[in-house]
């Protein structure tokens, strides 16, 4: 069974880009607005604050059949029995693909982040369940920034689903889903938004009318 479908969008929830929200009030309004999946990236927390909003946040999600996943570390996911975890390029030095998938066995989702190319292409014979790729666009949360070109040459190679990432707004996700994206994740392009709700039904919209032709063939 696949654990990730594609067509998902994906929230990173941070109260840093929260806009004065907590990470509760960000998750309700964007599973009001039909958000996919979930994650846990509050990285200022100690550790005793995360476990309490990951079990909060678990729990609010598995109620409404959307996926939980924590940022960083498999053993924080194990004990607020999220459905995964997500590991950055620097996390998987701490925890490796394999060791995550020991820690949380198979049922659990494995996702990774993957920046360039060549990453994806390394990260691609490995044991994960989703990559993410990018940033895609200028974004405050990075640095740098890839491009769109490259959205083709890694589904051309892609063996499990891939949620394209950074600087995604109303304005470009198109030009990610006409290139072949199905799943895109964003933090700013929602938590920011005077409506969460409605962003999310906006990308989700987006989504669904981007990706309509390829369902149909």
């Amino acid at each position: 069974m696949q654990k990730i479908k594609d067509y998902s969008l994906y929230l990173i929830i941070t109260e840093e880009y929260g806009e004065g929200r907590s990470s509760v009030e960000i998750a309700k309004a964007a599973i009001a607005g039909d958000v996919d999946i979930i994650q846990m990236r509050e990285k200022d927390k100690p550790r005793e604050e995360l476990v309490k909003l990951g079990k909060r946040l678990s729990r609010l999600c598995k109620s409404k059949n959307v996926k939980f996943i924590v940022n960083d570390d498999p053993l924080l996911t194990k004990e607020v029995n999220a459905d995964g975890v997500h590991l950055g390029q620097e996390d998987a030095k701490r925890f490796s693909i394999e060791a995550s998938r020991r820690i949380l066995g198979r049922e659990k989702i494995i996702g990774i982040s993957t920046h360039t190319i060549e990453q994806f292409k390394e990260a691609n014979e490995k044991d994960f369940d989703y990559a993410a790729f990018g940033p895609i666009f200028e974004t405050k949360t990075k640095d740098y920034f890839v491009g769109a070109d490259g959205i083709e040459e890694v589904l051309s190679v892609a063996k499990r689903p891939v949620f394209f990432i950074g600087g995604i707004d109303l304005s470009n996700v198109g030009d990610c889903l006409g290139r072949g994206a199905k799943n895109i994740a964003l933090i700013r392009g929602i938590t920011e938004a005077d409506d969460i709700t409605e962003r999310t039904r906006e990308f989700k919209e987006a989504i669904k009318d981007g990706n309509k032709d390829k369902r149909q063939k």
